[in-house]
């Protein structure tokens, strides 16, 4: 039986420029397909996804198929950041995102990051089928609550899964994050003083010069915060200067799939706000595709 969906998108070429053709969303998820975004010289469709009551409520499953035609560009995104509330019972949160982009086509996913209240248990899972010439961008990240209001890592389970796969549903990229409360130590005993934690994928032909970008730009960042020592045998440590300070933000990359088709970046940070000033500074040569660069607008 197949799973009830709660938002489907179809985007294909009519007359040469990407076009929603058909648009569907119920109760608790709404979409919004706005006119413009940003320059209207660039291709592309942009979606954002709401939920009804400004979050998503214990026990709510999301389910939304997003269908990228060949040549289109869609950037998928939130208005703010994804609030999860407080579980009741044992009862899980859910969402699901299954996207199929087709040749030579661009998706960008780019939401606000998900910010789970105490008690809250979340779970969502991200599947994306694509061809060896397709373009994919996700940003996936979590914060550790609302740790202003002085709840830091209490929720009691996030769960984020990620699969990429090639036609006929090769794995290309399998990636689960899980935090839980343990019995011996808490989700805040671990995480220590960082309170948001993120994922940026990058892969495609169309973006093999963001990829070197931001590899290049990450490592020249942490190699300030940490040297190479021979002395170490290939282990890096703290530099003199950070010695008994933990940086703002940590941030590692490596390459993925065959040619190195795709980039991986993983990044701890103390604050929102800087992961919002990494991801403006190191993805914003996607606005010539997207026609905005991306969180620009959290900009100061």
């Amino acid at each position: 039986m197949e799973e009830e969906v709660t938002g489907l998108v179809t985007v294909e070429k009519v007359n040469g420029k990407s076009t929603a053709t058909r648009c569907f969303s119920k109760y608790p998820l709404k979409l919004i397909l706005p006119n413009k975004v940003g320059s209207s010289h660039a291709d592309v469709v942009w979606i954002y996804t709401l939920s009804y009551g400004g979050g998503i409520v214990s026990g709510d499953r999301i389910v939304c198929r997003i269908n990228v035609g060949d040549g289109c560009t869609v950037a998928l995104t939130t208005q703010a950041s994804t609030k999860v509330y407080k579980s009741v019972g044992s009862k899980c949160s859910e969402q699901v995102l299954e996207a199929r982009i087709g040749r030579d086509a661009l998706l960008a996913v780019i939401p606000d990051p998900v910010t789970c209240f105490s008690t809250a248990r979340y779970s969502q899972k991200q599947v994306f089928r694509l061809f060896p010439d397709s373009n994919l961008v996700i940003v996936d990240w979590v914060t550790s609550g609302r740790y202003e209001s002085g709840e830091k890592w209490e929720f009691e389970l996030y769960k984020s899964t990620n699969h990429i796969l090639l036609a006929e549903d090769q794995p290309l990229f399998l990636d689960a994050v899980l935090l839980e409360q343990g019995s011996s130590t808490t989700i805040a005993e671990r995480m220590q003083e960082y309170n948001v934690i993120a994922m940026i994928i990058i892969l495609g032909p169309k973006l093999k010069h963001v990829q070197n970008q931001i590899q290049d730009e990450v490592k020249k960042v942490m190699s300030g915060h940490f040297h190479h020592p021979i002395s170490t045998g290939g282990r890096y440590t703290r530099s003199e200067s950070q010695q008994g300070h933990k940086p703002p933000v940590i941030a590692s990359c490596s390459s993925f799939g065959p040619q190195a088709i795709g980039v991986v970046v993983r990044v701890a940070a103390m604050t929102t706000e800087s992961v919002y000033m990494f991801l403006r500074q190191h993805i914003s040569a996607l606005e010539p595709f997207l026609g905005a660069s991306p969180y620009c607008q959290y900009g100061r």
